[in-house]
């Protein structure tokens, strides 16, 4: 059957540039589709939802495999998750005050103002590396402490970290999971230096806070700090540089919403909820059920890998109207852009400030721009979908 397929056709290259007609055809097969791997697809919104929230559906890769090292609280499952979470987020300050993220706000205007300063008429640009790769970057460095400068060093890592995080089908991936394992533990080691550098001689980042904490039942062991500091200096760019990306992209290709945006930029928050559920970084998450888990009318077994497809939730014409259409003013915007549950991406207010600063820094520019190639060329990951360059001429 064509349904016990949608797996290995999803996350075919040849897809990358519009997975949403294969999204459809999975919706429409029924809100859970086996397949013929053995593995699970679940492409309905309020299916995604109550597994998202449900606390026998694990994040933990270990539940159906063996791996080499501990995985970093994103893959864990509470109460681990939820001790390693706080930990991390008290360099932060304390929830729901102003902290890090809002005294950065500042500085991410400047970047982005300087990013732009060489955008000249009659310019050919990508706005990748010439723009959304370099702003999440820097803004990811200065709040862990990373010099700069090493960027070329953890880029490569952060390339093979990614490749072997992707959802895929059941098949032999075992060189690549080496890599990633291999990429994970140098770049660990090199994040753990950086921070015991730190030790007793802090500066105002992350890595000092977290080797300089003064609680020792609030203490990170150097395995947690090298796991948490890899995906915080990962995940801290990665999506962001796509969430950035695809919105220009989306933007360029409806002109009459950006316009309306260069007129009223107030709207650029909701816009960029819109982004997130329209093209978001983050397409599928992976999950495994502890035990069996009953959900409309399919039995999910244990150990099964079951891939939450949150893009294709994101576009479930019984929760949006008018799904496929883009949005800026769409009310009532519950996306899975950042996930939800416990696993709530950890970044969501840093990846908002961005992406606002970001996008409304390109406005003036994208009006008058065009683009070289559409579709652009994608990167490899079906996970965190976005170009891999997105050449425009002003």
């Amino acid at each position: 059957m064509d349904s016990e397929t949608l797996l290995a056709r999803i996350t075919d290259y040849a897809s990358r540039p519009d997975p949403y007609p294969l999204y459809a055809e999975l919706r429409e097969a029924g809100p859970v589709v086996r397949q013929g791997d053995g593995s699970y697809l679940v492409g309905t919104y309020h299916e995604i939802a109550a597994l998202l929230h449900d606390p026998r559906m694990s994040a933990d890769p270990r539940t159906r495999r063996e791996t080499t090292h501990t995985p970093p609280f994103l893959r864990l499952d509470d109460p681990e998750h939820h001790r390693l979470r706080t930990l991390a987020m008290r360099p932060f300050g304390p929830p729901h005050s102003p902290g890090r993220v809002d005294a950065m706000r500042g500085e991410i205007d400047r970047i982005t103002r300087e990013l732009t300063e060489s955008f000249r008429a009659g310019r050919q640009l990508d706005i990748v590396d010439d723009f959304a790769y370099p702003l999440p970057v820097t803004v990811i460095c200065r709040l862990l402490g990373v010099p700069r400068e090493d960027e070329p060093l953890f880029r490569a890592w952060s390339d093979a970290v990614v490749a072997s995080a992707d959802v895929r089908p059941e098949a032999d991936s075992t060189e690549t999971d080496q890599a990633g394992d291999q990429a994970r533990m140098e770049m660990g080691r090199y994040l753990v230096n950086l921070a015991e550098r730190r030790r007793d001689r802090p500066s105002d980042d992350m890595l000092s806070a977290f080797v300089n904490e003064p609680d020792p039942a609030l203490r990170l062991t150097q395995e947690e700090l090298a796991e948490t500091a890899v995906l915080l200096l990962i995940a801290g760019h990665e999506t962001t540089v796509n969430l950035i990306t695809n919105g220009a992209l989306t933007l360029l290709r409806h002109p009459g919403q950006l316009d309306r945006l260069r007129r009223e930029p107030e709207l650029l928050p909701r816009a960029v909820e819109e982004l997130l559920r329209y093209a978001p970084p983050v397409q599928m998450r992976e999950r495994i059920p502890h035990a069996a888990v009953d959900i409309a009318g399919t039995t999910l077994p244990p150990s099964a890998s079951v891939v939450l497809v949150l893009a294709s939730g994101n576009r479930d014409p019984k929760r949006f109207h008018e799904p496929d259409r883009f949005d800026p003013t769409r009310p009532d915007n519950q996306h899975f852009g950042f996930g939800s549950g416990i696993h709530l991406c950890y970044g969501a207010p840093l990846a908002r400030v961005e992406a606002q600063a970001a996008l409304g820094a390109l406005l003036p520019h994208l009006g008058t721009a065009r683009l070289v190639q559409d579709p652009p060329p994608y990167r490899q990951n079906a996970m965190l979908r976005g170009p891999r360059h997105l050449p425009v001429h002003l």
